[in-house]
């Protein structure tokens, strides 16, 4: 019997689950939204404190680092995995606080993993990684093991898992590519076409504008730009779902739905030619839940599907949740599976034991930058 929580550092929430493999019981499901976790992280600790007998906590590691328990990692890890200038941490932007959390779990009581990102992965060829960070976070690799559940669910062997999950949540999006139970390419949030919140994947004569009038160049770029601002001002005030009523009743909404649409259409298509075979394309997030955009997009897939002559199965990663999102689940199941639990082959199959190095390592940039870069990152406080 394995008793395992899983906890996804969502841009709009921080979403905790766990469940005993032995009764099938759900023995935490909730959902606290980032900004109260912003300002007193140590909710979290509080959430896992009141649970009876965990057996293992797989945690939310950001940008991730290579598996292993919080005790083992240092404060450059913790640094890198949730990179931001001295001046963003000033701010408190809301990576602040999963830092915080991070350090804080690294110092409580409970057993606590933390997960590789994408780029840390060995499964996933170097010539993919070339000026590269986010491939995806460690939090789309927790979507995908709950994609890869299902699979398992359906009787398919680990070894014999080829699918490719496609997460559109309120930041960024994400497509992520599994080839014989194993992860071989990813399209992290900024590496992906153009998101909610954030405007993807930058020309980088763009990125060269703005660093040359603004002094500052924060993180705070990246999250805005995406598709909700050509119909909000300020997304935060606004659902889902009212995006979705809205598109409809402006020109501008016209052009940031499509935008939206054909951005993960073109991520689905890149993805595509990392992969030998798919069985099935997985849909999680946010935006999955609105039942009207779900359609849109499946609809938009297979016509894009069939003129490449690709015949898969479309479908949503099932929840047991009823308030935590599939990424949580997904974390719950890496640490079922890291503590000899009935999941404990797919995890195998993953290879996450065998992560390493940092997101930095595969930049083609002079090496006096790249130590900068480094020596730069580790100076901030945690």
């Amino acid at each position: 019997m394995v008793r395992a929580v899983g906890i996804d550092p969502g841009t709009y929430s921080m979403d905790i689950y766990g469940f005993d493999d032995k009764t099938g019981e759900t023995i935490i499901d909730t959902s606290i939204l980032r900004e109260e976790i912003t300002k007193n992280p140590e909710l979290v600790l509080r959430e896992l404190e009141k649970l009876k007998d965990v057996d293992i906590v797989v945690g939310p590691s950001g940008y991730g680092v290579p598996l292993r328990e919080s005790k083992d990692i240092t404060d450059i890890d913790i640094a890198y995995a949730t990179f931001i200038t001295e001046k963003d941490y000033e701010r408190r932007l809301r990576i602040v606080g999963l830092r915080k959390l991070m350090k804080i779990l690294k110092n409580s009581n409970l057993k606590v993993y933390y997960c590789p990102g994408v780029i840390h992965l060995k499964t996933v060829p170097k010539y993919r990684k070339l000026n590269k960070i986010d491939m995806g976070t460690a939090d789309k690799i927790f979507s995908v093991v709950a994609a890869m559940r299902d699979e398992y669910e359906r009787g398919v062997k680990p070894r014999d898992i080829s699918i490719i999950v496609v997460e559109i949540g309120f930041a960024y999006n994400a497509v992520i590519a599994v080839q014989n139970g194993e992860i071989v390419d990813g399209i992290g949030g900024t590496y992906s076409t153009i998101s909610y919140l954030g405007m993807g994947a930058m020309d980088s004569e763009v990125a060269y504008a703005i660093a040359n009038v603004v002094d500052d160049f924060s993180k705070i770029l990246l999250f805005k730009g995406g598709v909700a601002y050509l119909v909000f001002e300020d997304p935060f005030k606004h659902t889902v779902e009212e995006f979705i009523e809205r598109v409809k009743v402006s020109e501008n909404g016209k052009i940031a739905y499509e935008a939206f649409i054909e951005g993960i259409l073109k991520d689905i298509a890149r993805i595509l030619v990392s992969v030998d075979k798919v069985d099935r394309i997985y849909l999680s997030g946010r935006f999955i839940r609105v039942e009207e955009f779900r359609k849109d997009l499946e609809y938009r897939i297979r016509k894009m599907l069939n003129k490449f002559n690709i015949r898969c199965e479309i479908c949503t990663i099932s929840r047991r949740a009823k308030n935590a999102k599939e990424a949580a689940e997904g974390a719950a199941i890496i640490g079922n599976g890291l503590a000899g639990g009935k999941y404990s082959e797919l995890i195998e199959t993953l290879k996450l034991n065998e992560s390493s190095g940092t997101i930095f390592d595969y930049l083609i940039i002079d090496s006096d930058i790249k130590s900068r870069i480094l020596e730069k990152f580790a100076k901030v406080p945690i």
